[in-house]
């Protein structure tokens, strides 16, 4: 059985204690009480009750840590030491509608990390109905349970199966997308929407999807399966290239050669 360090065990801990009474809640969806929180953006009780259970899980284990949450928005703790970011239900729509495609996402981000800038350095990735844990921690890989991760080894485009967001009522840019999807999808195998980023990046890493596009991503949506991407052997820019997704939030992933081509793609589109 493959060894990793505590904050794994805490993180793998507090999933594992919320997925449960997500996976209830999904049985019994058609009797959540939900609230509106913007126009197609939903946010149930089970989502609530979710992040209650994970921000106490692990409170508990790390007291003066702060966190970046989606719900609660920031919760300050101390500023020299790492935070947790947080997405109790990565996949809210999905979920609201009976469909079995959501995971709770974890992130560390250290505040001093390479280059005195803040750094992600541990990332999970949990599927409640699944039961699959996709996890990573810097320098030290990214795991499946104790299966190694390796993204595509895939180097043609006709080839490909490449997962995207599309933009809906109040969020995303429909021409920027257009356009990408103009030049991508003449030159592949196939365009999933399945509707959770945070699983789209696990599913890149697990070599499911060879690759990845989307943009107007919070950090709590892509946080840990960055990480996860990277420590699996695969490139995450933004779509000119640069390591500068989460500041433009524009997230481009995929193995090496494959980035380099959907890279020309997207830039060659929005030019």
């Amino acid at each position: 059985m493959v060894s990793h360090s505590g904050l794994v065990t805490v993180m793998e801990r507090a999933a594992r204690k919320a997925g449960p009474r997500l996976r209830r809640d999904f049985n019994e969806v058609q009797q959540l009480q939900v609230s509106k929180k913007g126009p197609a953006d939903f946010v149930s009780a089970a989502d609530r009750r979710a992040e209650d259970t994970l921000v106490e899980e692990l409170r508990k284990a790390r007291p003066d840590w702060g966190f970046l949450v989606e719900e609660s928005g920031e919760i300050e703790g101390d500023p020299d030491k790492p935070r947790w970011i947080i997405d109790p239900l990565d996949g809210t729509t999905n979920f609201l509608h009976g469909i079995p495609h959501f995971c709770i996402s974890i992130a560390v981000e250290d505040p001093r990390g390479a280059q005195g800038k803040p750094e992600v350095t541990h990332g999970y990735i949990y599927q409640p109905l699944t039961d699959e844990s996709f996890w990573a921690e810097k320098g030290r890989g990214a795991w499946l349970q104790d299966q190694r991760l390796r993204v595509s080894a895939r180097r043609h485009l006709d080839e490909a199966l490449i997962a995207t967001g599309i933009p809906f009522l109040g969020h995303g840019n429909f021409a920027e997308w257009n356009r990408i999807f103009g030049a991508v999808a003449p030159e592949v195998a196939g365009i999933r929407r399945l509707g959770s980023a945070a699983l789209d990046l696990a599913w890149v890493a697990a070599g499911r999807f060879d690759g990845y596009w989307e943009s107007d991503l919070q950090p709590w949506d892509v946080a840990a399966g960055i990480l996860i991407v990277k420590e699996a052997g695969g490139f995450v820019t933004d779509y000119r290239g640069q390591d500068r997704a989460m500041e433009r939030s524009q997230f481009l992933a995929a193995n090496d050669v494959l980035h380099s081509k959907l890279h020309k793609l997207v830039a060659g589109a929005l030019r």
